[in-house]
């Protein structure tokens, strides 16, 4: 049995059966984009689920928030994205390819081979732009990324504004908004509407999942990183002097978690976070690692937060965003602990530690997906041993529509021999396949194969549904 697996492996694997493919392929691609198939989804939305349940749902301090994607551009200016997110960028002066500075040798261009041709590294904004509502004209729009600027555009809402700059007339859209790069602001921007609506309990926290983009200069390692992805977010909201305890909570919480999806505690590290490398807005943050094909890299992040962001809204929006605390009303603004989870980060860790290869007794290799069985995105293949024999397939046909009711997700599959079914269903991660015989029109038995010892037993059909769960 082997565990050693490649990005190359793991890739081919996932367009293989299902999982993902690259965004808009049939036209080429687009870089830093995946789509999802019918087997990616289905094991997306039940890591999804699985994660609401294990975090909010069991939870009575856990409520749920689903902000718009487009924001206010006042948000990214109050949070400090408009001026601190970014990334070093450089470009070849022999090619003009561009690259992010710090993931590269500067002494010698990836592309083409050239030794010493980057100029001096830019900050490169990650966010995405976009206008709202309709243009006066069609000229170009160019946005001047000064805080005095931007401060007169926001306070002219919905007026096209024009400059003199060098003998250029500049326009200045007050219509600009930024796809978010991230869900927590939206959760931030909300912290008053539940407090005025909900009132909940002090420590309680807010989860969000959706979409978020960031414009990364080089998407790479398959959906490590890419420009469209999806995030899992809590933010936690305490008094300052109880930060620490809830701290070393949300770590043992964020370990257990890996390990219920199936992650090996040995394959999962922390690293703390210090110096330069923490975000302009943390206190302390603890990023978890997992050893991926591409090495070890950032799985999930826990950040403390302090107060940073409600401080921030307060200023910007100068509305009140205080708590008063329902037993000594005492009135403060909450300090907030803030884990973090990437969907397709956590959707290749799974894929990574289940990918297993063995040698059978024929020598031939069987792939196999070691899925929880929480998680697998089909629970049960349904076959006749023999595609026709019109008994063998109507039987299997009527078990495959009462496990379908009762079980979701279940697949019929008469397509090749018996062993070739048997191999596709490891390759998906499929826990049992079921097998309609000609025993089972006797005694109305089917064999039951598990995926992963490949034991197969008789069960009665009145009985399988208790067995498969």
């Amino acid at each position: 049995m082997s565990k050693e697996v490649s990005l190359e492996k793991i890739v081919s694997l996932a367009k293989r059966r299902g999982f993902i493919f690259p965004g808009s392929e049939v036209y080429g691609g687009l870089s830093g984009t995946w789509d999802y198939g019918p087997l990616g989804v289905l094991l997306k939305q039940k890591l999804i689920d699985l994660w609401k349940d294990y975090f909010v749902y069991q939870r009575s301090d856990m409520l749920m928030v689903d902000s718009a994607i487009l924001m206010n551009s006042k948000v990214w200016q109050a949070s400090g994205h408009t001026e601190t997110f970014t990334d070093p960028l450089v470009e070849c002066q022999n090619c003009h390819n561009r690259f992010r500075a710090d993931k590269i040798d500067l002494s010698t261009c990836p592309h083409c081979s050239k030794k010493n041709t980057f100029g001096v590294a830019k900050n490169f904004n990650l966010m995405f732009q976009t206008l709202i509502g309709p243009n006066s004209n069609e000229d170009q729009v160019l946005e001047i990324d000064k805080k005095a600027l931007l401060n007169l555009i926001n306070q002219q809402s919905g007026k096209v504004l024009k400059f003199k700059l060098n003998n250029f007339t500049v326009q200045a859209n007050s219509n600009l908004v930024y796809l978010r790069p991230e869900t927590a602001q939206g959760i931030f921007t909300n912290f008053k509407n539940i407090i005025d609506s909900i009132y909940p309990d002090l420590p309680f926290g807010l989860a969000q999942h959706g979409k978020a983009f960031r414009n990364e200069i080089s998407p790479r390692d398959f959906v490590f990183r890419s420009r469209e992805f999806e995030q899992l977010e809590i933010e936690y909201f305490i008094q300052a002097n109880d930060w620490q305890k809830y701290f070393d909570q949300w770590i043992n919480l964020i370990q257990d978690w890996y390990q219920l999806i199936g992650l090996k505690k040995e394959s999962i590290h922390l690293l703390e976070v210090s110096g330069d490398d923490l975000a302009h807005y943390s206190k302390r943050t603890i990023d978890f690692e997992y050893d991926f094909p591409i090495g070890r890299q950032e799985l999930s992040g826990l950040a403390y937060r302090t107060n940073f962001d409600l401080t921030n809204i307060a200023n910007f929006s100068n509305k009140n965003v205080d708590y008063r605390d329902k037993k000594t009303n005492e009135v403060f603004i909450p300090h907030v602990i803030e884990p973090s989870f990437g969907i397709e980060r956590m959707i290749m860790a799974v894929i990574t530690e289940a990918y297993t290869e063995e040698i059978m007794e024929d020598q031939s290799t069987r792939v196999v997906l070691k899925l929880s069985k929480q998680l697998a995105p089909i629970k049960v293949v349904v076959s006749p041993l023999l595609k026709n024999n019109q008994l063998l397939v109507d039987k299997a046909l009527d078990l495959f529509n009462s496990l379908k009711k009762a079980l979701k997700f279940v697949l019929y599959d008469d397509n090749g021999n018996i062993g070739k079914r048997y191999r596709r269903a490891d390759e998906i991660g499929t826990p049992y396949c079921v097998t309609v015989d000609f025993q089972s029109l006797e005694d109305q038995t089917v064999t039951v194969r598990d995926r992963d010892t490949t034991n197969q037993e008789r069960v009665d059909i009145n009985n399988l549904i208790a067995y498969l769960n």
